[in-house]
């Protein structure tokens, strides 16, 4: 039985090696993310294929952003390929067009806080507000929820403070930035495991190079099951 706590991010350059890479998972993996990366290598026509003839969910990542009307008719269009997820980014006015686009669908919408490849030097050169980091992210939770938001992405190390939030009852929170025990940390700054991320009050984790660029991309895949699987579910 495949666990759709974990969510592969199949960060590859194209749809075919896509296809390839969740063929090689098989039944092990049934929850996918497809991000920016692979937009113009056919992303959404692999999203619809894994959806509707592989039984997959679907993960879309194009933390969308730009005026409220625009962000309304881009989600409205997207909700043609019956996904699952779909990001944007978490501010008040982009949730709440997300939201409408999507309305009287089951798609739902999470809320981007602050990009798990950012720490504090990085915020300050993008000009945002002082203070800490994760005071930050738990700040634009909240809002984001408030605005109406199915869920939210966040990175593990701040999965426990989004889920004390009043707000977060009922709602999704998705970490990206998670690691196995003994995996390279790449450009992710703030990361944790598979096991901590869900103990901290994550419902699914996002795992993409330590399982699509391993040897054997089925076991590492099965790895991170194991670790899961040694928790108690919810």
């Amino acid at each position: 039985m495949s666990d759709d706590r974990l969510i592969v991010a199949l960060d590859v350059p194209n749809a075919l090696q896509g296809l390839a890479m969740a063929e090689r998972l098989g039944d092990s993996v049934s929850f996918y993310k497809i991000g920016l990366g692979m937009l113009t290598g056919g992303g959404l026509a692999l999203a619809n294929e894994l959806k509707q003839d592989h039984g997959k969910r679907i993960f879309l990542d194009m933390k969308l952003f730009d005026i409220g009307n625009t962000v309304e008719n881009a989600v409205r269009g997207l909700t043609q390929f019956d996904l699952d997820f779909l990001t944007v980014h978490g501010d008040p006015h982009v949730v709440r067009a997300a939201k409408e686009g999507a309305s009287g669908k089951d798609l739902k919408i999470l809320a981007v806080t602050i990009l798990t490849s950012l720490n504090r030097d990085d915020l300050d050169a993008s000009l945002l507000k002082s203070g800490d980091v994760q005071d930050l992210v738990v700040e634009r939770a909240a809002k984001a929820l408030e605005a109406g938001a199915d869920g939210v992405i966040a990175s593990p190390q701040e999965a426990a403070l989004i889920r004390a939030l009043p707000q977060s009852e009922g709602r999704l929170i998705v970490t990206p930035g998670v690691r196995p025990t003994g995996a390279a940390s790449g450009d992710q700054k703030r990361v944790a495991t598979p096991a901590s991320a869900i103990s901290d009050g994550a419902d699914h984790i996002v795992v993409g190079r330590p399982i699509y660029q391993a040897d054997d991309p089925k076991a590492a895949a099965q790895a991170v099951l194991n670790e899961l699987n040694s928790l108690t579910r919810h």
